[in-house]
């Protein structure tokens, strides 16, 4: 689907639920010991590809009305294949997680997933006797149990790796340690698996290098239903249309003040670029600022490197972004992607190995390809919007992975959204 976007968007927008959070609430429930409700009231791609593999792993989830309906796994599925389409946190939670259960499973996906890294995840399952196929290929065979014990991971790759072995360990019933090693990049997305299995009664102690799993514990299902607070990520797209735009944008099913997700950050850069934001209840206001350049480390806040670049694009300066080398193995290479956007857009940007710069300045129309990446066409988008200039995005639809909704929204806001043949 190739779309042309223009106009400047500016009112009230219901942000999605978040993917990150709704990932581990499903996979937590599926453990539990009694069924469970999950108030979510939209679904993206990802989302689906994690209910479908827990489907495929035994459990009975279904989605209605807003709400997901959870039949935990009772008797484990043995041998299926598990489609997590080109959805990371889906393989790298799951993998260890259907190795604890036994299951001997298959995996597979499209897109970049299939080249996107599994180690050192991989070479601590396969240590500890877990049987696997090469390593970068799908279909990906995993077969035997992941035992209780010491794990060692580098935290500078993924926290998904160790969110999935947070997620699994508890499964073996015996004490097992996660030893971290180097610095720990995204900690925020711990702390929502933490907090997702607090809920579900398993308690997990935080050491100075890693994190305990104790014996004897179990999932438990919560006394009321749970919901999926909205999508910060998603968010992020909004709040920079409406700062770095002529009008102001104000999301809701957000609070500022008792969100673990990472991204709500979004809200503290911007106002290190002088932006005007204002936050009361579930509600955030984005207000046109005169934004100025800064220095941004992106090491916690990776996703939100290609919208942040857009703000960029409309501060006076010149934006550093530090510690990006994670983005190269995203969705797309995101370096490369925000490169070309810009570049497309006639505004200066370079990048070294773990470094982004932006310089502020003028736009024009252009084409662009998102190259499959949802982050990078919503980030056209808002672009095209700040900058009062007209954009034609291909395969625009890549945007149904994380906010299917993305475009109507848009379009809800006064933003023109045309479809070209």
């Amino acid at each position: 689907m190739i779309l042309q976007v223009s106009g400047t968007v500016s009112g009230n927008v219901q942000v999605p639920p978040s993917k990150s959070v709704a990932h581990r609430m499903l996979i937590c429930a599926a453990l539990s010991d009694a069924p469970c409700t999950i108030v979510c009231q939209s679904v993206n791609r990802d989302m689906e590809a994690t209910m479908n593999c827990l489907n495929a792993l035994g459990a009975n989830i279904t989605y209605t009305d807003g709400k997901f309906s959870v039949q935990p796994i009772s008797e484990v599925r043995k041998g299926a294949t598990l489609d997590c389409g080109e959805s990371g946190s889906t393989l790298r939670f799951l993998l260890p997680v259907a190795a604890a259960l036994g299951a001997d499973a298959t995996f597979i996906g499209q897109g970049r997933l299939p080249e996107r890294p599994l180690s050192p995840l991989y070479e601590e399952m396969t240590a500890h006797g877990v049987k696997m196929t090469e390593n970068g290929h799908m279909p990906l065979k995993c077969s035997g149990n992941l035992p209780a014990g010491l794990y060692t991971i580098d935290g500078g790759v993924s926290s998904q790796f160790i969110s999935g072995l947070l997620m699994a360990l508890p499964l073996t019933g015996i004490q097992s340690k996660i030893v971290v090693t180097g610095k720990q990049e995204s900690a925020s997305y711990i702390g929502l698996t933490l907090n997702a299995l607090r809920q579900f009664g398993i308690e997990i102690q935080s050491t100075t290098d890693g994190y305990i799993i104790p014996s004897g514990q179990e999932f438990t299902t919560p006394a009321t239903q749970v919901a999926v607070e909205g999508d910060w990520s998603a968010a992020a797209f909004w709040l920079t249309a409406g700062v770095a735009g002529s009008k102001p944008v104000t999301c809701t099913g957000l609070n500022y003040e008792c969100s673990a997700q990472g991204d709500r950050r979004i809200v503290d850069v911007l106002r290190k670029m002088g932006a005007d934001i204002a936050t009361a209840g579930n509600t955030v206001t984005a207000r046109p600022s005169s934004l100025t350049a800064a220095q941004i480390d992106c090491a916690d806040i990776p996703d939100l490197v290609p919208i942040l670049a857009v703000a960029a694009s409309s501060a006076q300066g010149t934006t550093i972004f530090d510690n990006i080398r994670r983005l190269r193995i995203k969705e797309s290479d995101r370096v490369q992607s925000i490169l070309q956007l810009l570049g497309m857009a006639g505004i200066y940007a370079f990048a070294s190995d773990n470094t982004l710069t932006v310089t502020g300045g003028p736009a024009k129309n252009c084409s662009y390809n998102p190259s499959g990446d949802h982050r990078m066409a919503m980030a056209a988008a808002v672009l095209a919007s700040a900058k009062n200039v007209k954009i034609t995005i291909s395969d625009a639809e890549c945007t149904a992975k994380s906010y299917p909704a993305f475009f109507d929204d848009f379009n809800a806001l006064g933003g023109i959204v045309l479809k070209q043949q």
